[in-house]
């Protein structure tokens, strides 16, 4: 089985924990879901969060989904002069037999703009 990367985010309309936790879910469910994943198949996550949210740990979503046994880390993303507001990234490092261009990455909302090359 090999080790893959599977990259995702979603836009907060605003930066509150309850708001935080529904998008931040919203956007780990789908990455399983496209990618046919399991909790047993993530080896860890990386979240980064744009520096105008301070709600809540992105990493918190995923503990509430019931991913509790996987290592999640939350940094703070770069602060970029007309970048996107309110953004929560996601990096997941999973086991899969896929291939690269098999796996599914996943920008909800407008955060598709992010990534127009790979999101889904």
């Amino acid at each position: 089985m090999a080790v893959r990367a599977v990259r995702g985010a979603v836009q907060l309309e605003r930066d509150e924990a309850g708001h935080m936790d529904e998008q931040v879910g919203a956007l780990l469910t789908a990455i399983m879901d496209r990618n046919s994943l399991s909790a047993d198949d993530l080896i860890s996550i990386w979240f980064t969060a744009t520096p105008d949210l301070h709600s809540d740990f992105p990493a918190a979503a995923a503990r509430k989904l019931g991913i509790v046994d996987v290592p999640l880390i939350c940094a703070q993303e770069l602060d970029i002069r007309g970048a996107m507001p309110r953004v929560v990234r996601v990096l997941a490092h999973i086991e899969s037999d896929k291939p690269r261009t098999g796996i599914n990455h996943v920008y909800l909302g407008t955060a598709a703009a992010l990534r127009k090359d790979i999101a889904q």
